[in-house]
């Protein structure tokens, strides 16, 4: 449990990054499980790069599978501060990751356990581990203060997703 708050605490502070560059803030990273150790990062990019689907877990997978050489995951863990959406989540399962942990549920699009699960349904061709709540507290705090903050600057704004 410890090793899951120390990494979950390094995707807070990428979250914290792309909450300052204007993105919703959302973090992730990989870690070898063999071996502790640091394989890939993502946090949230969509309106930097004007991409739907740069979102923090399907860039850090994609950092991964190049750094693995592999697009085969199953020896990693993924650390990331909300619950995966559905594009996520099947990128997840698809990349036959081992295990999944992740901060605050997603009420909106969360698709691992709070408004759907991908990962245990019928078209899922993988199951992994998943952990929920690491960390729960802080990372659905970081996201709150960031739409009030948004909210508050540019009320005419239409509402994001958390993506």
């Amino acid at each position: 449990m410890t090793i899951d708050r120390n990494w979950m605490r390094v995707a807070l502070r990428l979250a914290k990054a792309a909450g300052e560059a204007g993105e919703v803030p959302v973090g992730a990273v990989v870690v070898d499980d063999s071996t502790n150790t640091l394989v890939a990062v993502g946090e949230n990019r969509r309106e930097r790069d004007r991409d739907p689907t740069a979102h923090a877990e399907i860039l850090a997978l994609r950092d991964a599978g190049r750094a693995l050489n592999s697009w085969h995951l199953t020896r990693c863990t993924l650390y990331v501060t909300l619950e995966p959406c559905p594009m996520c989540a099947g990128a997840i399962v698809l990349a036959r990751l081992g295990r999944l942990v992740y901060g605050a549920d997603d009420p909106k699009t969360g698709s691992v356990r709070t408004v759907s699960n991908l990962p245990d349904s019928r078209v899922s061709n993988h199951r992994l581990t998943v952990f929920g709540g690491i960390l729960e507290t802080e990372c659905r705090q970081q996201l709150q203060q960031w739409f009030d903050r948004t909210r508050k600057r540019s009320p005419q704004t239409p509402n994001r997703d958390a993506g």
